[in-house]
């Protein structure tokens, strides 16, 4: 595949989501104009009108749906970046530390210990939910961390066989919470593990958007590092990287930002995978353009599932998970069938 200049890229990434931002906006199971979005923009900016239907619609239900899909698109993708330069492997995703099948289990372990007081309260119900698959996906990670640490460091190696076995633990004690889930449980779990944006409000965009610029924020500052890592561990060092705090400053901040995506929206895959990937046949495996592309790519990605994801089954919703992954895998494999094809 024929490679792009890194800075267009980004810059014709960085154009399109404003873009894709005012698509998703007038995109639902009401159409609205670009104009009466803009008449709207500038009449809550500048003028003080009263609330009316569009204005609900706009601010109320579709903005912060948008705005979470950009903050876990970006979480995602640049997360997966990073775990595929950690593990020197284009095929990596962020769940080989093991962090969403902690977290899928934290979930459902709160859905069916809880069961009778989630049904009651709906709004408490949703956040233990969130925290019990947040705290899930970090001792899952704290587990398949210390396996994988001896005296001699952490092995990479070791650490993904390690989050393989966590990861089949983790099914196999969601299988076993299905079971003894009556009906409505058993519903509460399938629908949170296919992974949707339909809770969001402005508290939660607020929480994902500050993990967001963290991850934003601080992992491109070890882009040298991973750059280095490419080479191998080896090499890493004598050039001077500090391999071991850099494996465990990446691995805690993706799971950070794995465990609160997951948490609030679910089980979306795919992005963390397929984004990554696709950006690098785009410009190259340098992780200074690699990790602001990937988190501008996996936004827009995730902008337009969810658009797409509120339309394509009207007036239902489909979950934006199961889309992703509809979308996600053909064209994973595409990727996979044109790079056999360049050996």
């Amino acid at each position: 595949m024929r490679r792009f200049s890194a800075p267009l890229v980004i810059a014709v990434l960085a154009l399109s989501l404003p873009l894709v931002v005012m698509f998703a906006m007038g995109t639902g199971t009401v159409n609205i104009a670009i104009a009466d979005i803009w008449c709207a923009v500038l009449n809550l900016l500048f003028a003080d009108s009263p609330s009316n239907q569009t204005n609900t619609i706009l601010f109320d239900i579709r903005l912060p749906r948008i705005l979470l899909a950009l903050c876990l698109g970006a979480i995602l993708a640049i997360s997966g970046a990073v775990m595929q330069g950690l593990f020197r492997n284009p095929l990596a995703d962020p769940s080989l530390i093991g962090v969403s099948g902690g977290a899928s289990v934290g979930a459902s372990i709160v859905i069916v210990m809880a069961g009778s007081w989630i049904q009651g309260t709906a709004a408490l119900g949703l956040s233990a939910v969130a925290a019990g698959a947040f705290t899930g996906g970090f001792i899952a990670t704290i587990l398949v961390y210390r396996l994988a640490t001896s005296e001699l460091g952490t092995s990479v190696t070791t650490m993904l066989l390690a989050g393989i076995a966590i990861g089949a633990i983790a099914g196999a004690l969601n299988s076993l919470l299905s079971y003894f889930a009556d009906n409505d449980m058993l519903r509460q779990i399938s629908l949170w593990q296919m992974g949707n944006l339909s809770t969001a409000n402005w508290s939660r965009v607020t929480m994902v958007a500050l993990v967001a610029a963290l991850l934003v924020g601080l992992f491109p500052r070890d882009s040298r590092a991973l750059n280095a890592l490419l080479l191998g561990e080896s090499e890493a060092r004598h050039l001077g990287i500090d391999v071991q705090r850099v494996k465990r400053r990446l691995i805690i901040l993706t799971a950070l930002g794995i465990g609160t995506s997951v948490a609030v929206a679910g089980m979306i895959g795919f992005v963390g995978l397929v984004v990554p990937h696709a950006i690098r046949l785009l410009i190259g495996p340098d992780h200074r353009w690699l990790l602001p592309g990937s988190a501008l790519a996996g936004a827009i990605l995730l902008i337009l599932a969810d658009s797409l994801a509120r339309v394509v089954v009207t007036p239902t919703e489909l979950p934006t998970g199961i889309l992703t992954a509809l979308l996600g895998a053909p064209f994973f494999v595409v990727l996979l069938i044109q790079r056999r094809r360049e050996v």
